[in-house]
C-alpha cells in the first residue's frame, strides 16, 4: 500500500520527485487529465511531449501550462488516434524529433459515443481507446527502449466492469451497439494490452501499468446525453455510498494523480502488468462495484488473443 489515496493530488504525488532529464509523452495532453499530468510533470522538470489531434487546443494547453510553469519544457505532436495514417506519421515525426521517451502515458480516449467509425472502419471506442494506442505504442517503442524509466501507463477505467472484450465481434457487426458496453469493452482492452506489454517487454526492462483515474468531469464526456449523465451520476453516487464516501467525483488534480503515481512510484519498479486506482495497485475482484480489477481483464489467454487481433486489424507488428 502506498501512502496516497483517493484524494491525493498530482502535486502531492510528485512532491519529493525530480523529473529533470526525463522525457514524458502524453496522448490527449491538450485537455483534462492529460493537460494536468503535463503541467504537474513539467513543474518537476520533465520534458513533456503533448500529443493530440487539434493543434489549436495544444497551443492553448501549452499557454495554460506556461502561465503556471513559465520554464516548462514542452513540445507538441499532432496525432489522431482514430486514423492509422495519422498515427504512423506521428510515430515517424516522434522518432525523427526526439531521442527517447522515459514515460509513455496513453491518456487519450472517447467515452460512450454514438455508434461511429474511425477513418479505418473500426468501431470508434475500441478503435480509438485501444487500437489507436496499440499502433502508436508500436511506433514509439524504439524511443521507449532508449529511455531510462521505460514505463508505459495506459488509462483504463472502472468502466471495464461493464463488459469483457468480445474479440469475435470487436466492431459490433453481429450484436446491437450499446455505448456503455462498447466503452467497457475498450477499457477492458486497455488492461489486457497492459498485460500483453508486460508479458512481451518486461525482460527488456519495459513495464506497463493500467490506471483507473476515478470519476472526473472532463471533456471525455462530450458525447454523453442527459440520460447518459444521469446514469453515470447515479452509478457513481451508489458506489460512493457503498464505499462510505461523501463525494462521487474527483477533481482533475485528484483524477490525474494515479497515472502520475504509476509513472513515477519507486514501489512499482519492475512490477508491471497491474491495474491501479487511488494511487495503489488494485486487488482482483469479480464482484465489487466500488473497486478492484476484474479477472477477465488480466487473463493471459485473452490478452494474447487481443494482441493477435490488434496486429491483424492495424497491420502493425511489434518486433
Amino acid at each position: 500500500m502506498s501512502e496516497f489515496g483517493a484524494t491525493t493530488t498530482t502535486d502531492e504525488v510528485l512532491e519529493d520527485k525530480d523529473l529533470s532529464g526525463k522525457t514524458v509523452f502524453i496522448t490527449g495532453g491538450s485537455s483534462g487529465l492529460g493537460q494536468e499530468t503535463a503541467r504537474a510533470m513539467a513543474a518537476k522538470g520533465a520534458h513533456v511531449i503533448i500529443a493530440a489531434r487539434n493543434p489549436k487546443q495544444m497551443e492553448e494547453a501549452v499557454a495554460a501550462i506556461k502561465s503556471d510553469v513559465p520554464d516548462a519544457e514542452l513540445d507538441t505532436l499532432t496525432c489522431d488516434l482514430a486514423s492509422l495514417e495519422s498515427i504512423k506519421e506521428a510515430g515517424k515525426q516522434a522518432n525523427d524529433r526526439f531521442e527517447k521517451i522515459d514515460i509513455l502515458i496513453n491518456n487519450a480516449g472517447v467515452m460512450a459515443c454514438p455508434k461511429m467509425e474511425t477513418a479505418d472502419g473500426f468501431e470508434m471506442q475500441f478503435g480509438t481507446n485501444h487500437l489507436g494506442h496499440f499502433a502508436l505504442t508500436k511506433h514509439l517503442m524504439p524511443l521507449v527502449e532508449a529511455g531510462g524509466d521505460k514505463r508505459i501507463v495506459n488509462l483504463s477505467s472502472r468502466g471495464h466492469h461493464f463488459a469483457p472484450t468480445d474479440l469475435d465481434d470487436p466492431n459490433f457487426e453481429k450484436s446491437e451497439y450499446t455505448p456503455w458496453i462498447s466503452y467497457g469493452r475498450s477499457k477492458t482492452a486497455n488492461v489486457l494490452f497492459t498485460r500483453g506489454l508486460e508479458d512481451r517487454f518486461a525482460d527488456k526492462g519495459i513495464h506497463a501499468y493500467a490506471v483507473h483515474p476515478g470519476g472526473i468531469q472532463t471533456n471525455l464526456g462530450r458525447h454523453l446525453t442527459q440520460e447518459d449523465m444521469a446514469f453515470l451520476r447515479k452509478r457513481m453516487e451508489e458506489q460512493a455510498k457503498k464505499a462510505g464516501k461523501t463525494s462521487s467525483f474527483k477533481s482533475i488534480l485528484e483524477g490525474a494523480a494515479t497515472q502520475v503515481w504509476a509513472a513515477t512510484a519507486a514501489e512499482l519498479e519492475g512490477k508491471g502488468g497491474v491495474y491501479c486506482e487511488d494511487c495503489n495497485v488494485a486487488e482482483v475482484d469479480d464482484t465489487s462495484t466500488t473497486g478492484g480489477v476484474r479477472s477477465y481483464a488480466l487473463d493471459k489467454g485473452e490478452a494474447d488473443r487481443l494482441w493477435a487481433l490488434s496486429q491483424e486489424m492495424t497491420g502493425e507488428t511489434f518486433d
